[in-house]
């Protein structure tokens, strides 16, 4: 099974609240098809971003059938608690046309099992024999998916084309060694903002999922575009991509903590995209301190991005 959807960069989709608290579906497929429209090349619904955990099945659901429907392409994520709950958000990704499945690993009941979590990712991608896969390795998750499991899952189902790493430049290094480097029909996914440049320029990294890329996508595309430069010998690419990454550190540092969401979703409004104010929870939210700080390390790198993508030589760059 081809595994092209999985290549470019995909900003993880966060779901907008009505006032009452409720999914805001309009807006949702608004920002999707925005997205695509400014580059990416899919996105991912219902990751973490997505808020998953607090939506119903249903309401997963519906967000997947209506972003599909308004043409654009989805990566349908699968966490849940319940195998058969994971099974169902594949099979009905696969029904209504979705490109492809970000599979969680099972959550809570035998996490650390390797049995329990084979026989997890075999349910979820036997519900979707017809939709390529990455395995979505994550810390949070509670479980290390190793190229043993990898491979002994690949053999039995051919939709299983690549691995989403999210946990940091060590586990993504493992990943491109044992599991990703041997064949180019499996993909390696960039899964945390801090490491863009590692997981493309060192790792071979296909594509990236991305969460700061919702607020800024097209300085996300920009770093992804001079990474794959400097992936193929450009030293000038390779200079600029690392500079444009240590700029959006503090920025892209907020993948990798517990409160990414609310982050993502407060610079967001800071962006002109009021729908993203709310949570679903009313307690969810930033404390005076977090906002002020986000709001100055915002700026700071929109004043930089402004002056640095100026400089001789780059416009004439990003307009070849």
């Amino acid at each position: 099974m081809n595994a092209q959807i999985f290549s470019g960069c995909m900003p993880a989709l966060m779901t907008p609240c009505t006032p009452d608290r409720k999914p805001d579906f309009d807006a949702l497929v608004r920002k999707g098809r925005d997205l695509i429209a400014t580059g990416m090349s899919a996105v991912v619904y219902c990751g973490s971003m997505g808020d998953w955990p607090l939506l119903t099945d249903a309401e997963r659901m519906e967000g997947v059938e209506r972003l599909v429907k308004a043409g654009v392409p989805v990566i349908v994520g699968t966490g849940a608690v319940n195998t058969a709950s994971a099974a169902a958000h594949a099979a009905h990704a696969q029904k209504v046309g979705a490109k492809g499945l970000m599979v969680i690993p099972r959550l809570l009941s035998r996490g650390p099992s390797p049995a329990a979590q084979r026989n997890h990712f075999k349910a979820v991608l036997s519900a979707a024999p017809d939709l390529p896969a990455v395995i979505y390795n994550s810390p949070y998750y509670g479980f290390a998916t190793r190229a043993d499991l990898f491979f002994a899952l690949r053999a039995e189902h051919p939709n299983l084309v690549g691995f989403k790493e999210f946990g940091g430049a060590a586990d993504m290094t493992y990943a491109a060694e044992n599991i990703t480097s041997g064949s180019d029909a499996v993909a390696l996914m960039v899964g945390v903002d801090t490491c863009v440049f590692h997981g493309f320029v060192n790792c071979g990294a296909t594509g990236a999922i991305t969460g700061i890329g919702c607020v800024l996508p097209r300085e996300v595309l920009h770093l992804v575009s001079l990474c794959e430069a400097a992936a193929k010998g450009d030293v000038e690419a390779r200079r600029l991509a690392q500079e444009l990454e240590q700029a959006l550190a503090v920025l892209s540092a907020y993948d990798e903590g517990p409160d990414l969401v609310l982050y993502f979703k407060h610079m967001m409004v800071l962006k002109g995209n009021p729908e993203y104010e709310l949570h679903f929870n009313e307690s969810d939210t930033l404390s005076a301190s977090q906002r002020g700080f986000v709001e100055t390390q915002l700026k700071l790198f929109d004043d930089w991005y402004a002056g640095w993508s100026k400089q001789s030589g780059l416009a004439e760059r990003n307009a070849a």
